[in-house]
């Protein structure tokens, strides 16, 4: 496909992602119907639709409109791009611009803070204060693709020589003791040796600190109560091969893969069916269901999806979930909780509303992209006991 073939199909597929569908979805959906595209033009083409994504409300405003075409148009513009050079109606190229288009809109001060949803922006200002301007800069572009080490079966240097040999480049991140950042190769992954044998797994530096500040004394008993598909059981059972760790979420098919997964690592997870743990534990990790907004390099499109309504309705979700959660913990244990969101509201207040339960916390951690991963928060408490 020639530069000009690949934004017409951009613009095809985020007409349909503007219009509600999933962006996932949609881009599988083209990719499987695009015979004629190639590896190159599938990735090329994901990465113009999730840069749009990523960038919505500045390139609208440099593109004169909300649509496909108009975030194609200021696409090109943030790049320095003359658009006319590639809008040429000509072969499958998109249609020449329209005399309004020819014109390039004034771009505003404050470009880079547009590319959060109107409604969420002053709150994010007010929230990460001195933080917002570089987040916002930060947020607009790819996130690191990071792997963890499982410490279980190699270290850090045996895992980058491993990866190199597959021609995976990879280098060691400060954010955790096992976290590599991946610096070339990352589409050979999945198909590497060290991946198939449980070296190494996909995952976030910012989830893996968090997941080192969890208190885990040798033959404790540990509670991942949300665990999805348990990335963070995983890392724990390779950090602590002496814990007894159970996995549980209310969705069990999240968790379908974690047996294999865990055959691969070589840890031992057992796993509890929705709503039936039974017994208490020492530790109980929460990572709750959140607005995910320190991961939207990630999903830009549920950025925008993102509403007040169903922002109060995931914190209302957080409060009944720790209250269920820490019926689990024993006399003295600790209930750690966990997001993957930049928002007090889910973070701190969240922490703020325990301590009128007579929790304390005794650390607490915002994790920004400014630190080098994914914005991340986590808080490890203890319930008073006169509580």
């Amino acid at each position: 496909m020639i530069p000009a073939a690949r934004l017409a199909a951009a613009i095809d597929i985020l007409d349909q992602i503007l219009a509600g569908a999933p962006a996932e979805r949609t881009l599988t959906n083209w990719a499987r119907g695009a015979r004629f595209a190639g590896s190159g033009d599938r990735a090329a083409v994901r990465d113009l639709v999730f840069d749009a994504l990523r960038c919505r409300g500045s390139f609208a405003a440099l593109g004169g409109g909300t649509g496909g075409r108009a975030l194609m148009l200021g696409a090109l513009r943030a790049a320095g791009t003359d658009p006319a050079g590639l809008f040429t109606g000509l072969g499958h190229a998109p249609a020449e611009l329209s005399a309004a288009e020819a014109v390039a809109p004034v771009p505003p001060a404050d470009l880079e803070a547009l590319d959060w949803p109107d409604w969420l922006r002053p709150r994010l200002s007010a929230d990460l204060g001195t933080a917002f301007a570089e987040t916002s800069a930060l947020m607009r572009a790819r996130a690191p693709v990071f792997l963890r080490v499982n410490v279980a079966r190699t270290d850090r240097a045996a895992a980058i020589a491993t990866l190199a040999a597959e021609g995976i480049g990879a280098r060691p991140h400060p954010l955790a003791e096992t976290a590599l950042e991946v610096t070339d190769g990352a589409r050979r992954i999945a198909a590497s040796a060290a991946y198939r044998d449980g070296l190494v797994e996909l995952q976030d530096a910012a989830s893996q600190a968090a997941v080192a500040m969890v208190p885990c004394a040798e033959g404790a008993g540990v509670l991942d109560y949300c665990a999805g598909g348990g990335g963070k059981a995983l890392a724990l059972a390779a950090l602590h091969p002496g814990a007894r760790i159970t996995a549980h979420d209310i969705d069990a098919g999240r968790m379908a893969d974690l047996p294999a997964r865990a055959a691969r690592a070589g840890a031992r997870i057992a796993r509890a069916a929705p709503g039936r743990v039974q017994g208490t534990f020492d530790t109980v990790l929460v990572d709750a269901p959140c607005s995910g907004s320190g991961t939207w390099r990630r999903t830009p499109d549920a950025k925008w999806r993102l509403t007040a309504e169903r922002l109060d309705a995931l914190v209302a979700l957080q409060g009944e979930i720790v209250a269920t959660a820490g019926r689990f913990l024993r006399p003295g244990g600790r209930l750690v909780y966990m997001t993957c969101s930049l928002l007090r509201a889910e973070n701190e207040d969240r922490v703020a509303d325990l301590q009128t339960l007579g929790w304390q916390p005794e650390t607490m951690r915002r994790f920004l992209p400014s630190d080098g991963g994914d914005g991340f928060f986590v808080a490890v408490l203890r319930r008073d006991r006169s509580a």
